[in-house]
């Protein structure tokens, strides 16, 4: 059982002998023998422990438990570097056309041609967004896309005889980029940014090497500053024989108005649940799918959509494939709300998505640069990050901080990441949000800022309204509970 301060007792084994939920219909196919289609060596001994629970009792314990959660829906949720942006309705009634929801994967080409021609005009559309020459759908996110596009990098040095084994990766970079690279069988080297928070271009000459496979960067780099000298990166790494690999999380920022094909980058990701915004997070399904110069077009995960002369599409085959990297067609049902958001938008409409999340972004640095210390105290893109060091003298830390927003019914914003800045607090506001959704988040920080300073003992014990208090962080670290026995 799981108790809360506001609501009852949320039990959760609710099962009882002889309590039922459901209702099958009679079966309306003959009856087989059981043994002659599954062997007797995988057939169940004893019926399984299935929980036993009326319809009502599930209905409430999961609307309870939804209750819970935070989502887009429920209010503003500043992540920074995660693009969490309201998910359009329109998307999701588009999925749900019977001719999308309800096709079955293993249907012949010539019955699901309005499908195949909505992925191929999304693949087109993709490359048209971020200059590249083809485009695959099947990665199913983010740092499944950059597995994928380091795969497609690995299979095209290799085709040229050449066994190249580092990837460079700046300090700011996602989390994800270093992963990626080592589970792709690379040795990852970081680099140091420079004052300005950019790529420290005597660091990358020092590093490119022969040895050098990729450069992993995003362009807005991961404290939303524009990489002002990428065509001079880019120069060096081809230079060495390298390529760039352009890191799609950020491109919320640059839609309709730059393209990382433009900046000199030969692969890249476009997290969809992101910059398209479907849904995602809670381990939900999201789209990667990953663009590539011509280059490395015969390296792509086979197959993709393509199209016949007659104006019919099919699966077509690449011979020097890496191989599939999801089953069927991708996570079809985001790419469909994908292709939704941008046909909904056009290419002028795209554009502006990206210059009011740069102006939201901005005006709430300059709104809040007074109460924090800012880092790199210039013009920002599509997010920015502060810094909670001042408030440390009062004791208060940006954990302290992060935690009295719950009490104030907002998610936090990302908190120490990037790792080089310390005490970080990275913020993107996203360009759906209103300024009066702006101002009223502004105005809490500005807030706890100054209860920070008058009584800091308030935020070292915050949250107080939430379902649950503040853990014991000291506690949690030494005696982690890495399983649950609920009831």
């Amino acid at each position: 059982m799981t108790t809360t301060k506001h609501d009852k007792a949320l039990i959760f084994e609710l099962s009882q002998p002889g309590r039922v939920g459901y209702a099958l219909p009679d079966c309306d196919v003959p009856e087989l023998e059981i043994d002659s289609l599954i062997p007797t060596s995988l057939q169940r001994s004893q019926p399984a422990e299935l929980p036993e629970v009326y319809e009502v009792d599930v209905i409430r314990h999961y609307t309870a438990l939804s209750r819970r959660n935070f989502g887009i829906d429920n209010g503003f949720y500043p992540l920074g570097s995660c693009t969490m942006k309201y998910n359009p309705k329109i998307n999701e009634d588009v999925a749900r056309y019977a001719g999308f929801a309800k096709i079955h994967p293993y249907q012949p080409e010539s019955s699901v041609q309005g499908a195949l021609e909505l992925l191929y005009s999304l693949q087109q559309d993709l490359q048209e967004v971020t200059g590249m020459d083809e485009v695959t759908l099947q990665p199913a996110a983010g740092a499944h896309g950059e597995w994928t596009g380091l795969m497609m990098i690995r299979a095209y040095h290799e085709s040229r005889g050449e066994h190249r084994t580092k990837v460079i990766v700046p300090d700011s970079a996602h989390g994800t980029n270093p992963a990626s690279a080592t589970v792709a069988g690379f040795d990852t080297i970081t680099i140091k940014s420079n004052d300005k928070g950019l790529v420290d271009l005597e660091a990358l000459r020092a590093d490119v090497g022969p040895d050098t496979a990729a450069l992993m960067l995003t362009n807005p780099n991961t404290l939303g500053l524009f990489e002002e000298q990428i065509v001079e990166i880019a120069a060096i790494v081809h230079e060495a024989g390298g390529l760039l690999y352009y890191d799609g999380a950020n491109a919320n920022a640059i839609m309709g108005i730059t393209r990382p094909g433009d900046m000199g980058f030969d692969v890249v990701h476009l997290n969809l649940h992101k910059t398209m915004s479907t849904p995602h997070g809670g381990g939900g399904p999201g789209a990667g799918p990953v663009g590539v110069k011509s280059k490395l077009a015969p390296f792509l995960p086979s197959p993709i959509i393509g199209r016949k002369a007659d104006g019919t599409y099919y699966l077509q085959d690449i011979p020097q494939s890496i191989g599939r990297v999801k089953g069927y067609f991708g996570n079809f049902g985001i790419l469909v709300r994908a292709y939704t958001y941008i046909r909904t938008y056009g290419g002028e409409g795209l554009r502006q998505v990206s210059e009011n999340a740069v102006l939201n972004a901005n005006y709430m640095l300059r709104r809040l640069a007074p109460h924090f210390d800012v880092p790199f105290d210039r013009a920002c893109k599509h997010e920015f990050v502060l810094s909670g060091n001042r408030q440390k003298k009062w004791g208060v830390r940006t954990l302290d901080m992060a935690k009295r927003l719950l009490d104030f019914g907002y998610h936090p914003p990302t908190i120490y990441f990037p790792l080089n800045v310390e005490e970080c607090i990275m913020i993107e506001p996203t360009e759906t949000e209103s300024k009066e959704t702006l101002d009223a988040f502004i105005d809490t920080l500005i807030q706890i800022t100054q209860e920070a300073e008058q009584n800091p003992e308030l935020l070292l014990n915050a949250p107080y309204t939430t379902d649950v208090s503040r853990l014991d962080e000291a506690l949690a670290a030494r005696k982690p509970v890495l399983n649950c026995s609920c009831g």
